[in-house]
């Protein structure tokens, strides 16, 4: 499969970090977000090709990349003027469509039974174009809380409420199949928007969950980031990284 990272924004919410750091390449346990993914990627022998976009602080994060172990393996698209999750999926159509495939925010930071998740996508229900990875979140009313039906499927998304109905959220990570392309191109006429909040509110019961059991944390604000670097630490102490 082939794997599309999301590492363009600015991560205003990290300042001043972010004023001359990217957020993808902010660090937890000394190695940045953008590594951790690109090495777990790898590593899961399931994906043959990465494309990562670029935007702010494009230069540090085409460096970092290019100087790293993954060079020949991903390809870098910089955006002169961001076109949001889904305008960047949408321009990556062609090269994507061809099988199943990824796409991940690379500025949160996540520990994924890829094998566990891939299963799952390939085992989801009749009639879904794709699966949403989940996780269990401490914090509900930041996050996107999601309901599903007995059979996994998700059925309604409550974005950022004061009352969500539970705790389990959208991680922002999906395999999706190319029928998805599709659905948005009927659906959507911005050039730039969102997938959590425009493309997956029309894919109400005809998107899969799979929960990820070990980690994953959104690295939005300072407390967040030392919250995941706590956990890293602990969990690394505690051998269960391997």
């Amino acid at each position: 499969m082939k794997a599309l990272l999301l590492a363009a924004g600015e991560g205003t919410r990290l300042r001043p970090l972010t004023l001359s750091t990217p957020k993808c390449l902010v660090e937890i346990g000394g190695k940045s977000l953008l590594a951790h993914w690109l090495d777990s990627l790898r590593e899961s022998r399931a994906f043959d090709h990465v494309i990562v976009n670029t935007h702010y602080l494009a230069d540090k994060v085409e460096a970092f990349i290019c100087q790293g172990p993954h060079a020949d393996w991903v390809e870098i698209c910089r955006e002169a003027e961001l076109l949001g999750p889904g305008g960047t999926l949408m321009h990556h159509q062609k090269t994507l469509a061809d099988s199943d495939f990824l796409v991940a925010h690379a500025d949160n930071f996540s520990l994924i039974d890829w094998s566990g998740f891939i299963a799952a996508h390939k085992g989801r229900p009749p009639g879904c174009v794709g699966t949403m990875m989940t996780f269990e979140t401490d914090d509900p009313r930041s996050c996107g809380i999601i309901e599903m039906d007995a059979a996994g499927v998700v059925t309604a998304m409550h974005e950022k409420v004061e009352q969500p109905p539970g705790r389990l959220a959208n991680a922002a990570v999906f395999l999706f199949s190319p029928e998805v392309f599709d659905i948005i191109q009927a659906s959507e006429n911005k050039a730039v928007f969102d997938i959590s909040r425009d493309v997956v509110p029309r894919l109400f019961g005809r998107l899969a969950s799979y929960q990820n059991r070990a980690y994953h944390r959104d690295i939005g604000t300072p407390a967040s980031l030392e919250t995941a670097r706590r956990d890293y630490d602990r969990l690394s102490r505690s051998s269960t990284l391997g």
